[in-house]
């Protein structure tokens, strides 16, 4: 009798907060696990309780080495590309790192990919849909930028290159590729160090800080659980349907960021919390101050998830609250505070 083979993936950008979560989903189903990360914005600690695991490795390394991408690659069936230079913070401070990680970097990876004829996932963004206002975003609508003299717009520039060359591949030389664009993800092991509202939130309740939200508060986003985004992500490397295709992974429930802060606060404080929160819980920041001077920003960004549920069936399954406490108890002190709530009425 012939015994089935075991599924092996390479993930770039492993130990980030995306792919952590997906070498875990992708052990757990008994496939073998490689990573690849240079730890430039993803941790060690993420994939520490990996390491012992005999069907996982780790590497250290930046995508663009040649000589070690090829070898992994080599080795593995499915290439989850979802290394990547990521956050608002990020893009406004160091635009050429960005630029020069996104399009770079998947170009290396698209390389090794098609000598080995290997089946690329390759992690995208909602920012592609730019200043859109047409919502909810379909994968085939317009896209509409701002001016190249402003280093917002270089994360979506670099993500759409990426987006082409990945169907470029498809197109020209029939490689198996799956563009997935992600909405806003959270959960557990995200940073909030490049402007990741969720975790930036919960950290300033814990520390008893009031809570820092940019512009008026009334943008408003789909915030999709981890788990909900990587069991999205392996449907559609199972999917024969999903090859060539552009699918949104993402929430459709809209929530502002206002009332988002004034949920955390609620959450980590108690619901006493709650009639105090507009008045001294919340200090409100100019774009200009966060981020620089001329700054824009989407007031809505809700996907359309249409195709995705046509071609795998998939849809949400954890509520916003549910992920806000998974969040919160990870990033709770062991130790309780000596006295007082996480957060006091100023």
């Amino acid at each position: 009798m012939k015994t089935a083979t075991v599924p092996r993936a390479l993930i770039t950008g492993g130990a980030g907060f995306i792919g952590s979560h997906l070498a875990e989903a992708l052990l757990q189903r008994g496939w073998h696990v490689s990573a690849i990360d240079n730890l430039s914005t993803g941790a060690f600690e993420n994939v520490a309780p990996l390491v012992d695991n005999p069907r996982f490795q780790f590497v250290r390394d930046t995508i663009t080495n040649g000589i070690v991408v090829d070898r992994l690659a080599s080795e593995c069936d499915v290439i989850f590309h979802l290394a990547a230079a990521v956050g608002v913070e990020l893009i406004v401070r160091d635009p050429v790192h960005v630029i020069e990680t996104n399009v770079l970097g998947t170009h290396a990876v698209m390389e090794v990919a098609n000598r080995y004829r290997r089946k690329v996932l390759i992690a995208s963004t909602s920012e592609i849909y730019g200043k859109n206002t047409r919502v909810p975003f379909r994968e085939d609508d317009d896209r509409l930028l701002g001016p190249t003299t402003r280093s917002r717009w270089a994360y979506a520039s670099s993500k759409a290159i990426d987006e082409f060359l990945g169907l470029a591949y498809h197109r020209q030389m029939k490689l198996p590729v799956v563009i997935f664009r992600l909405f806003n993800t959270v959960g557990p092991r995200q940073t909030g160090q490049y402007g990741m509202v969720v975790p930036r939130f919960v950290r300033q309740a814990l520390r008893g800080e009031r809570l820092t939200v940019y512009g008026d508060g009334r943008q408003s986003r789909c915030f999709c659980d981890v788990d909900d985004a990587v069991r999205a992500i392996i449907g559609l490397a199972e999917c024969p349907d999903a090859v060539g295709e552009v699918v949104n992974i993402g929430s459709t429930t809209e929530i502002t960021i206002l009332d988002l802060a004034r949920e955390v606060i609620a959450m980590v404080s108690g619901e006493r919390a709650r009639h105090w929160v507009d008045r001294a819980g919340i200090a409100f920041i100019p774009y200009e101050q966060a981020y620089e001077a001329g700054f824009e920003d989407m007031q809505r960004r809700r996907p359309d998830i249409s195709k995705i549920k046509a071609l795998i069936g998939w849809e949400p399954r954890i509520s916003l609250e549910q992920t806000l406490t998974r969040v919160i108890d990870s990033l709770r002190p062991t130790s309780p505070a000596p006295c007082g709530d996480a957060i006091e009425p100023r």
